[in-house]
């Protein structure tokens, strides 16, 4: 019996196309919560880009890529990076020419890069962001987690300069940068299911990232979604189709949760 299920946001709950929530997906969220299943977003995104599932009954939210984890407004988890590393980190991206964003009670940003075409596409394909964010001015808050906007061959200095820190990449110009090893879906989901008492084999989880494969994984059911990439199909229990073809519900009903 599934007791809990874990959503990926974008490109899972939310279609890949233009950032939808379906009719067919809400309704089917809704019928889980009225059977007494457990939702719970996780996300890479900042906690406050969550506020908007809310209104489906959904109380739980893993964000920051597994750094923070809330229940009903109350803290189960966080993870935050050390103030020396996250100054570190943005004085050498400076040098590099590199945007860097914050993960703390709201989102900002180094103030690198407002007019580069690949850093606010990325903004606008991975968050929903249209314009540049605020910058952060003091670097005093805590902070769950930053994201590195560079490709792969320019990520490779920071590999070189850091290399107690891990580099998560989940689009083509930006990946996760993380402190400790334990923060990642996975752990989160752990964690959490721990507070539930709530056994791992009665769980199923959705996504289509590479900083999904991790909890896919780890669940008793790893749903990719169509439009996922193929390391995550290749790891899955099932294939969906697509988000923008409802492949939430379409899953759902296979397994016939709903």
């Amino acid at each position: 019996m599934i007791k809990a299920v874990f959503f990926d946001v974008d490109g899972t709950l939310l279609s890949e196309k233009d950032r939808s929530l379906s009719q067919h997906t809400e309704e089917s969220i809704r019928a889980l919560i009225r059977k007494g299943i457990h939702i719970i977003l996780v996300t890479g995104r900042p906690h406050h880009l969550c506020e908007e599932f809310k209104h489906l009954g959904i109380e739980t939210i893993i964000s920051a890529n597994g750094a923070l984890i809330t229940c009903r407004d109350e803290r189960i988890h966080r993870s935050i990076l050390s103030p020396s590393m996250v100054r570190e980190f943005s004085d050498f991206a400076v040098t590099q020419g590199h945007a860097v964003s914050y993960f703390t009670e709201l989102f900002s940003m180094n103030g690198a890069c407002r007019t580069d075409s690949r850093v606010t596409e990325a903004l606008r394909q991975t968050l929903g962001i249209m314009e540049y964010p605020q910058q952060m001015m003091t670097l005093d808050e805590d902070t769950y987690c930053m994201c590195l906007y560079a490709n792969e061959a320019e990520t490779k200095y920071y590999r070189e300069k850091f290399p107690s820190l891990r580099f998560v990449r989940f689009h083509p110009y930006v990946c996760n940068v993380l402190e400790a090893n334990e923060v990642n879906k996975a752990a989160a989901a752990q964690t959490f299911l721990t507070y539930l008492n709530v056994r791992r084999e009665e769980t199923m989880a959705f996504g289509d990232g590479e900083n999904d494969i991790d909890l896919l994984q780890y669940a008793g059911v790893g749903v990719a979604m169509g439009n996922g990439g193929e390391r995550v199909k290749q790891i899955a229990d099932y294939v969906t189709l697509k988000a923008s073809e409802d492949g939430i519900t379409h899953a759902l009903r296979h397994f016939k949760l709903i």
